[in-house]
């Protein structure tokens, strides 16, 4: 008897930058797994504005910092690398000085890869979380820097800094791309369409804004009806019910790749 708790299961993966990563949790539990990168993470393709943001930054135009993602403290500190190098220090001593707010754990984890860590961190890793988290204290007058996900303006949470008397300055260090052509994406419908696929795994909302980018909502709403829809945290779980679609499967606190396998594990492990 095959003792892997996910053999005979086919798990679909939409990540792209971990793919390998999460496709190997997966197959070392026994599952089949059908990679579909949805999207791909690029850097900015202007630097400029980047890097005006990071010199600001750097001769202490801001008070506080809201990092979204992990990903972009990251790719600034990427971009001042590769096009002016010499701002790093600056950038850094103004990280250090500046009051951190993040949203989640990976940008908690950005900053501890750089010794330092959160000041103010919220307690659930959505936008909402964060103005709950920055509702208590007196914003006025206080200068936000505000680290965008990918392009998305996110004007809840600056007109909530602007209505409470705060200043903002949003950065947008990388931009989502298409990664599988479009047919991939279509034959992965089809796949769930007819039951191929025991689940899907989405860990970033543009990959769910992807998939109804491709085909008509009701196609691919049918096709999830199919299939185990999994998130990997809140951000993802609000993407899909924008869309009318619940994530039946979502680690309770810990929003990364391995609690995702194991809520997975449960979920179809208990399977007969």
């Amino acid at each position: 008897m095959d003792l892997q708790p996910l053999a005979n299961r086919t798990i679909a993966v939409p990540e792209t930058r971990e793919i390998d990563v999460f496709a190997a949790m997966l197959e070392r539990r026994g599952a089949k797994v059908v990679r579909c990168p949805m999207v791909a993470i690029r850097d900015a393709p202007d630097p400029a504005p980047v890097l005006e943001w990071s010199r600001r930054f750097a001769r202490g135009a801001f008070d506080d910092l809201v990092l979204l993602t992990g990903e972009g403290l990251r790719r600034i500190l990427s971009c001042i690398d590769r096009h002016e190098p010499a701002l790093r220090e600056g950038f850094l001593k103004a990280l250090a000085r500046v009051r951190k707010i993040t949203r989640g754990p990976k940008p908690a984890r950005a900053l501890r890869e750089l010794g330092l860590k959160p000041d103010i961190a919220a307690e659930r890793p959505t936008t909402d979380g964060v103005i709950a988290s920055l509702r208590a204290h007196d914003l006025k007058g206080r200068r936000f820097g505000l680290q965008l996900y990918g392009t998305e303006p996110n004007r809840p949470l600056v007109e909530f800094l602007e209505s409470a008397g705060a200043s903002v300055s949003t950065v947008a260090p990388y931009v989502y791309a298409d990664a599988a052509e479009n047919e991939a994406v279509r034959s992965l419908l089809k796949c769930m369409q007819v039951g191929e696929i025991d689940a899907i795994a989405f860990t970033s909302s543009p990959q769910v804004e992807r998939l109804f980018a491709v085909a008509p909502a009701d196609v691919v709403t049918a096709a999830l009806a199919k299939t185990l829809v999994a998130a990997v945290g809140p951000v993802v779980a609000e993407a899909l019910k924008k869309h009318g679609i619940e994530s039946r499967v979502m680690p309770e606190e810990s929003f990364f790749l391995k609690p995702l396998t194991s809520v997975l594990e449960d979920a179809l492990g208990a399977k007969a």
